[in-house]
C-alpha cells in the first residue's frame, strides 16, 4: 500500500464552500449523492446537509463504524473485511457500491480511515484514510496519511470526500 501525503489544494477552501459548490454541481446535473462512513461518523453528510434546498440531491448517508454494520448496511463481504481490513481499497469500494445500490443515488463517497490516537500499526498509522468516489459499477480510490490530531484527521477527511465529488461531477461535463 502506497500513502500519499498530498492534500488536495480545495480542501483549503473550508467544509462551507466545498458543500456549497458539490450542491451546485449536483443541481446542474441532477445527480443524486450519497455516503457511506466510518472514521468521519457522518461529517461529510453533515456538512452536505447544512446548506439549505441540500435534500434535492442529499437523501440518504450510511454511517458504519463497525465491520458489522458494513456487512449488514453496504453489503461489504466478510471475506473482504478479513482480508484487507476496513480501511483498504477493497472496503472503500464495497462500501460505495453498496451505498450507491440501496439509496438509488448516482454518485458517493465512502471513507474508512484511522483516526487515533490510537488503533494504527506500521503497515496502517493513524492518519491512514481511504476514500472511494463512483457508483456500484465504477470507482475512483485514493489513500491518504492526513495529519493532526483526532478531530483534525476526521475534519480534514471530511473536506478530501466533498472535493472528491466536486472533483468527479466537473469530470462529467456541464450537464450529466
Amino acid at each position: 500500500m502506497s500513502l500519499e501525503s498530498t492534500v488536495p489544494s480545495e480542501v483549503q477552501l473550508g467544509c462551507d464552500e466545498l458543500s456549497r459548490r458539490l450542491g451546485e454541481a449536483c443541481l446542474a446535473r441532477g445527480v443524486r449523492v450519497t455516503t457511506a462512513e466510518s472514521c468521519t461518523g457522518g461529517g461529510v453528510a453533515s456538512a452536505i446537509t447544512a446548506i439549505a434546498g441540500s435534500s434535492a440531491y442529499f437523501e440518504t448517508g450510511y454511517v458504519t463504524y463497525s465491520n458489522a454494520a458494513k456487512q449488514r448496511l453496504l453489503g461489504v463481504s466478510n471475506v473482504t473485511l478479513e482480508t484487507h481490513g476496513a480501511v483498504s481499497e477493497a472496503t472503500v469500494r464495497e462500501m460505495v457500491a453498496g451505498a450507491c445500490r440501496d439509496s438509488g443515488a448516482e454518485l458517493g463517497v465512502a471513507v474508512s480511515g484511522i483516526a487515533g490516537p490510537e488503533g494504527g500499526s506500521a503497515e496502517k498509522p493513524v492518519g491512514t484514510v481511504w476514500f472511494a468516489w463512483g457508483d456500484e459499477r465504477d470507482q475512483h480510490v485514493r489513500c491518504l496519511r492526513l495529519p493532526g490530531d483526532r478531530q483534525g484527521v476526521r475534519e480534514l477527511a471530511v473536506s478530501v470526500a466533498l472535493a472528491g465529488l466536486i472533483e468527479l461531477l466537473s469530470q462529467s461535463g456541464p450537464e450529466a
